[in-house]
């Protein structure tokens, strides 16, 4: 029981950056990992927190995933010989197979790749991200209700057990 509760733990502590705007914009239908080059000053950045990829998106060009839109705020420590640009295009990699398959879905109407977190694994930066549809305006509203739903059960049970 020890053991669980210090994987969770460590796997929110590996974890850089959410897109919570993704999920209320998108239904979900597959997720992927891939890497994701990165200069040396992004890499410290991203140890210090200072990512921001909400406004990101992913696109094929050439058979090559990229990550558009995720800004990466240069440390006020940068080097002096490096000109950092916060929203850099950035590659992602995945395998060859991988990439065909969602080239193939995401022209389909309706489908995009979207960022839904950065995270560290073995020492590497991850980003997962998603096969999605977008939500319609409606279904947006029905999150919405459901989230306000779920913290009014909550909030009964706190007071209930008090």
């Amino acid at each position: 029981m020890a053991k669980k509760n210090s994987e969770s733990a460590a796997q929110k502590s590996s974890r850089i950056a959410d897109n919570k705007k993704a999920a209320y914009n998108y239904f979900f239908e597959e997720r992927f990992e891939a890497g994701l080059v990165l200069e040396g000053w992004e890499v410290k950045s991203l140890r210090a927190g200072k990512v921001q990829l909400t406004d990101g998106y992913v696109v094929i060009r050439e058979g090559e995933l990229f990550l558009i839109g995720c800004q990466i705020n240069p440390l006020g420590t940068a080097s002096t010989h490096v000109s950092p640009d916060k929203v850099r295009t950035k590659k992602l990699l995945m395998h060859k197979e991988e990439i065909k398959r969602l080239v193939g879905k995401v022209e389909q109407k309706g489908y995009t790749l979207v960022p839904i977190n950065l995270h560290w694994k073995a020492g590497k930066v991850k980003c997962e991200i998603a096969l999605a549809k977008g939500k319609a305006e409606h279904d947006k509203r029905d999150t919405i209700k459901d989230r306000e739903g779920k913290r009014e059960v909550e909030r009964a049970m706190k007071t209930r057990h008090k």
